[in-house]
């Protein structure tokens, strides 16, 4: 028989496993738009704060009205599939100009609060396709001296939108365990932060949080995200957070290996933290992580410089 029924105690353990990956909500950045309107109050970053809320909504707009798809053909997926890699993978589309349009689309609908913003919303406005192509490729590359760090949020918020709305398009399957470790298994995009859950089968879990299209993917704990060390990690909160750090929702896990940290969230603390906002609200613990001289290599694609 091509189908065998599977014994009960083989039922019991596939109940229990963990999924690898899930998906992001279709409402992800209304509920990061709604997060970091909360975190704005009485933080010394309140107005930056407020000013990605609007771009977050802005996010969601684009979302839900999509003005093209970057998801490949049946073809490709089967291909991608076939060679374990993933199925969005953000080198190869993001020369092919398919989120252009999602770009043009966030322009439309970001209103300028000041100066600033107004020029760098005309920077992106005035960019022919191969200076915004050049742009992109930077600012997911990490090099971000390439372009104006005022411009890079507006690009990245794009790029977040058309890369999410093909992965909520995609075929049911398509993201696997292809061994792409701190990489996103859907786009092969760096981890942003991590999530370290509290219910169910998932509790104790770390799921890493992608910084393009916001899959999220089960990955080890105590070990570093980075270099795959599990020497020595240690765990550093805010300063406000020092009296019970094994309370602070956010924490980092240094690495002295690599002279690295990764941001985690601790939903059992904060069970409605959410990745990217958490980590543009708590830039503070960026500072000291710096003077402690641990390097950032995380991207998240709303802050300038970003890195």
């Amino acid at each position: 028989m091509a189908d065998r029924l599977m014994e009960p105690e083989q039922i019991s353990a596939s109940a229990s496993t963990p999924p690898y990956s899930d998906l992001p909500p279709a409402r992800l950045f209304a509920l990061r738009a709604e997060r970091l309107e909360k975190l704005a109050t009485n933080h010394p970053m309140g107005d930056y704060l407020r000013l990605l809320a609007g771009l977050c909504q802005a996010q969601q707009q684009v979302m839900d009205e999509p003005p093209a798809s970057l998801l490949p053909t049946p073809e490709r997926l089967a291909q991608a599939r076939t060679h374990k890699m993933p199925p969005l993978a953000v080198d190869s589309l993001v020369l092919e100009d398919g989120w252009q349009p999602f770009l043009d689309a966030l322009l439309e609908r970001v209103e300028a609060p000041n100066d600033a913003v107004a020029k760098a919303l005309d920077s992106l406005r005035q960019a022919d396709a191969a200076q915004r192509r050049n742009w992109a490729v930077s600012l997911l590359d990490g090099d971000y001296q390439a372009l104006d760090a005022a411009v890079e949020p507006f690009l990245g918020a794009a790029l977040q939108a058309a890369w999410s709305q093909a992965l909520l398009a995609l075929p049911e399957g398509s993201v696997t365990d292809i061994g792409s470790g701190a990489h996103c298994p859907c786009c092969g995009s760096p981890a942003m932060t991590g999530v370290i859950r509290h219910r169910g089968k998932q509790q104790g879990l770390r799921y890493l949080v992608c910084s393009l299209c916001a899959c999220e993917w089960h990955f080890v704990r105590v070990k570093c995200v980075h270099c795959d060390s599990s020497k020595d990690l240690h765990y550093a909160s805010l300063e406000s957070d020092r009296h019970a750090p094994d309370k602070a929702p956010i924490r980092a896990e240094c690495c002295p290996g690599c002279q690295s940290y990764f941001k985690l969230l601790y939903l059992d603390s904060d069970p409605d933290a959410e990745g990217l906002s958490a980590d543009l609200a708590s830039l503070a613990l960026d500072l000291r992580m710096d003077l402690e001289g641990y390097q950032r290599q995380a991207p998240n694609l709303l802050l300038a410089p970003g890195g």
